[in-house]
């Protein structure tokens, strides 16, 4: 099992090295956190279908920076030419492999401990850990605990970057198993644009278990456009917490598409704190051999005239598990608000399973909420029909499925994008 006193001891001597980098009074709140809940088990009700304690079985390392340029080249996503490429390995932000197109006047990237302590160190020291007040769980405590080498993201007022932003997360366990805990922390201004993209890779054979969060702050008139891509080793285990606060009328598009991996957890919080505010989350969980995803999204309307629209839907075949849970909450003052919510999935194996559960909690009384969820199989119909056209079974099939995740995928607005996931999805269901 863990080693709680080998991290204590980690704990301490990061605090010694890093006590004067603005940052250690969250560490330490975060580590006495997890040091009181521990990690989350079945009895925990938001982790009642997601074990994770296995996990912690074996001995991870954090291991440095051994990822060369020549990695990441076989990495990249398409039109990374024309992107700003972050790149974290094994969850340390590595500022000698990252690129920036953008220019200083519109976007700021720095590491954590240099944000907190320069220029933007009330921003840092504002936002940094509000998910904490949502995340009340040890896996989160533990980022928290062992904030290193994190990164801040500045989009400067009234500026639109010509380049996205492209993450990249990579653990190597090409020698040993790997922990990466990165953390990141972006900020876009009034009046002002961002597109964001996230991957993660794993290198090697050796399991690796990444548990990332990535706080986003969005304020007056500002958009936002978030996706994150998913389709790593089945030795690969990650959680990820994306939680973005709307302090100011703005728009937030995200799109979550997971394909492959070990246990995979998603937790997507959105806090709509100010009047008007308008989110729409999408996303396609397509899961195969043994693979475990579970999509947690919590939509926090606290200001009146809020929108947000979910639309979430999955495939599980073989002997993957498929978990949803989302909730809307409406706040006493958030009168006005229209909330939506759906889920939608297909079962192709006796052997997979799908948990779903929507939820609303709602204080006030002059809203439009709505949510639902369908678990079903394959059009046999429409099988029948393209089957009847010459078309083989198991070719039928997979158009059938690609029409099916299309819903989701027109919301990818970046065609090299789009493209790119069509790709991985064409070559996972065409997989035999």
């Amino acid at each position: 099992m863990i080693d709680l006193t080998y991290l204590n001891d980690r704990f301490e001597h990061l605090q010694q090295v890093s006590a004067d980098d603005g940052i250690a009074g969250v560490r330490k709140n975060s580590f006495d956190s997890f040091s009181k809940t521990g990690l989350p088990t079945y009895r925990t009700e938001d982790w009642k279908y997601t074990s994770i304690g296995n996990l912690f079985d074996q001995s991870f390392e954090q291991a440095g920076h051994t990822v060369s340029l020549a990695d990441l080249e076989a990495l990249r996503m398409p039109g990374h030419h024309k992107a700003n490429e972050l790149v974290f390995v094994n969850g340390r932000f590595d500022a000698a492999l990252s690129n920036f197109l953008s220019t200083d006047d519109e976007l700021i990237v720095l590491s954590l401990k240099d944000a907190a302590k320069g220029e933007y160190k009330d921003l840092v020291a504002r936002y940094l850990n509000k998910s904490s007040e949502y995340m009340k769980d040890g896996v989160h405590a533990l980022n928290g605990a062992f904030i290193e080498e994190g990164v801040f993201v500045y989009v400067h007022k009234g500026k639109t970057p010509q380049h996205p932003l492209y993450i990249y997360h990579i653990l190597d366990g090409r020698a040993h198993p790997v922990m990466a805990q990165p953390r990141g922390l972006i900020y876009i201004d009034k009046n002002s644009r961002l597109q964001l993209t996230e991957t993660y890779v794993t290198l090697g054979v050796s399991d690796s278990f990444c548990n990332g969060v990535l706080e986003v702050v969005v304020d007056q008139n500002a958009y936002v456009e978030y996706y994150k891509i998913q389709n790593d080793a089945s030795n690969a285990s990650q959680v990820s917490t994306t939680h973005i606060t709307q302090i100011g009328r703005s728009y937030v598009h995200t799109v979550t598409v997971t394909l492959n991996g070990g246990v995979v957890r998603n937790n997507m919080n959105l806090v709509l704190d100010a009047d008007g505010n308008e989110t729409h989350l999408y996303g396609l969980y397509l899961l195969k051999g043994k693979t475990h995803a579970d999509n947690h999204t919590m939509i926090d309307n606290r200001q009146p005239n809020c929108f947000s629209n979910q639309l979430y839907k999955g495939i599980a075949d073989d002997f993957s598990t498929a978990v949803f849970n989302g909730k809307i909450m409406v706040q006493p003052n958030a009168q006005k608000t229209n909330s939506f919510q759906s889920n939608k999935n297909i079962l192709l194996s006796d052997n997979a399973t799908i948990n779903t559960k929507p939820q609303l909690e709602i204080f006030a009384d002059d809203v439009k909420c709505s949510h639902g969820c369908t678990v079903g199989q394959l059009d046999e119909e429409a099988l029948f029909y393209l089957r009847a056209r010459g078309i083989p079974k198991e070719k039928a099939e997979v158009l059938l499925l690609q029409a099916y995740a299309a819903d989701v995928l027109t919301h990818i607005k970046p065609m090299a994008i789009r493209a790119y996931v069509e790709k991985l999805i064409y070559e996972h269901l065409s997989i035999v």
